[in-house]
């Protein structure tokens, strides 16, 4: 186990620790603001840039056993397919539940792929640098047969931008510790292309090119106010 691991391990199991107590305390919890739709699909526009919707192709969903589960976790969900003038596509689904706590938690691409049958596996992280700030993001790539998906996603949990599952659940422990119950959502982008760098510049450019056109609140809604920790704090619970 590394060193960064063990880390965050021991700040996890801390932090666990200090939630319980604090919750078990607590007579109530209370919702984060705002707890209402973020209309998802106005705040989206369906044309910036050199970006157009493409109805030819339509992201991966959910399989159907899920459909129950993921109604009861999101309030609302857009899922579109974008082309720009090179003909360059991203499969954008971006999903808003009022409850991040870990009973109704966001569902991370992992999961969600792999019950569609894809194998799936780890590339790495990065950081998309927007007009909304210095995005941290999680980069995978599906396969199935032939076919090759590169995946960029982050999760924002109330204010705070995550991207790995320990920093997902550290979160909802400080609203935890406060008796507050985040709000969030994922933001997933997809290419089907068999080079995956190649999708992820594809992806940057994306997401840069939608943070552009957005007003500030937009941004918020989208990334949150600021990225979990900073420095090396960050890269170890990221």
């Amino acid at each position: 186990m590394t060193s960064c691991r063990l880390k965050a391990l021991i700040v996890l199991t801390l932090m666990l620790g200090a939630a319980g107590s604090a919750i078990a305390l607590r007579p109530s919890v209370k919702f984060s603001e705002p707890v209402r739709k973020i209309e998802l699909e106005s705040l989206i526009p369906k044309e910036f840039g050199e970006w157009s919707i493409d109805g030819s192709i339509v992201p991966v969903i959910p399989a159907p056993d899920l459909e129950e589960k993921m109604d009861k976790i999101y309030a609302e969900t857009v899922t579109r397919t974008y082309v720009n003038a090179d003909g360059e596509r991203v499969m954008l689904s971006v999903a808003y539940g009022v409850d991040q706590t870990a009973r109704l938690r966001v569902h991370r691409p992992e999961s969600c792929y792999t019950g569609q049958g894809f194998y799936v596996k780890q590339f790495g992280n990065g950081y998309i640098k927007s007009a909304a700030g210095v995005i941290p993001v999680k980069r995978l790539v599906a396969q199935q047969g032939s076919r090759h998906e590169p995946i960029t996603y982050w999760i924002r949990v109330g204010g705070f931008t995550v991207t790995g599952l320990i920093g997902q659940r550290l979160t909802q422990l400080r609203y935890g510790l406060t008796g507050e119950v985040p709000e969030g959502l994922i933001f997933r982008m997809s290419t089907v292309v068999d080079n995956a760098r190649s999708a992820y510049a594809i992806h940057d450019q994306f997401a840069e090119d939608l943070m552009r056109v957005l007003p500030l609140g937009a941004r918020s809604a989208l990334v949150g106010n600021i990225p979990f920790g900073s420095g090396n704090a960050r890269d170890i619970i990221r």
